[in-house]
């Protein structure tokens, strides 16, 4: 039995359908909400809350391998409530942030978390990707507002990385051998900066979106509202005040892992460009 935890989010949708796709055998997917989930056919729906670790142990009763995004919950109680259930291995999703800026708060937390499953006792896969190409969601409302994109660092380009590659990944880790104690750095096939991120966007709609570049002080203003100044900075830092060669670098993980190339940003776009309309 494989567990998905985040089964609605956009790893963990992707996951579900690849192991069902490729017949991998009793699956769960965990949800807070059953009654809403929209899993394939024979894909069990479970509820539990990250918030309360007892939750969990119905929806882990029988799991052999977990999938787990970091930093959703208290880990160290969900790394236990699977121990206890017999859980053998966790393909763990945390940051690429963990070897390029180890410095920061939250690299500092993902990388707690990876210690934490290496000393829990379960076999353990670590994945370790870039920025999320669904992070161009935050432009959602104001490009179907007819509104400009303000973004800082117009002209950084990172290797983002298609959701679905790093379910690729875990679909593999979790069901061939090989991947048990491995950890794998995960990019897109390219670097794409922000400007570019919208053109592809526009391509994907047919008509223009407007993009103005503004000043880190501007952006750390919005975002520190709604995330902290802690995360702010963070964010800020990795996205093009702070970068470095290991950041920049395009890896061909995926494709050594999956056979597959990496999907390239506009790919992501063309696929979910009705979010923006």
């Amino acid at each position: 039995m494989i567990l998905v935890t985040g089964a609605t989010g956009n790893i963990g949708s992707a996951l579900l359908r690849e192991l069902h796709a490729r017949g991998a055998g009793p699956l769960r997917g965990l949800t807070r909400d059953a009654s809403r989930a929209t899993f394939p056919e024979e894909v069990e729906a479970v509820e539990g809350d990250f918030a309360l670790p007892e939750s969990l142990k119905p929806a882990l009763d029988g799991v052999r391998s977990l999938f787990l995004v970091s930093r959703m919950g208290p880990d160290a109680d969900t790394l236990a409530a699977a121990r206890r259930a017999d859980v053998e291995h966790v393909v763990l999703v945390s940051s690429i942030t963990v070897q390029t800026h180890p410095h920061l708060g939250p690299a500092g937390e993902n990388l707690a978390v990876e210690r934490l499953l290496k000393d829990s006792g379960m076999d353990w896969t670590i994945l370790r990707p870039t920025q999320f190409a669904s992070n161009a969601l935050m432009w959602a409302a104001s490009i179907r507002d007819r509104e400009a994109v303000r973004a800082p660092y117009a002209g950084t380009g990172l290797p983002t990385i298609h959701p679905a590659d790093i379910a690729a990944v875990a679909r593999v880790a979790l069901t061939e051998p090989g991947h048990r104690g491995r950890t794998y750095a995960l990019t897109g096939p390219e670097p794409v900066t922000a400007r570019q991120q919208v053109e592809a966007i526009a391509a994907a709609l047919g008509r223009d979106v407007p993009f103005i570049e503004i000043s880190r002080r501007e952006a750390r203003a919005r975002m520190a509202a709604v995330f902290g100044e802690e995360a702010a900075d963070a964010v800020l830092d990795v996205t093009g005040g702070d970068v470095n060669d290991e950041l920049l670098a395009v890896r061909d993980t995926v494709s050594q892992v999956t056979g597959s190339p990496g999907r390239p940003f506009r790919q992501w776009a063309a696929e979910h460009a009705h979010m923006f309309r």
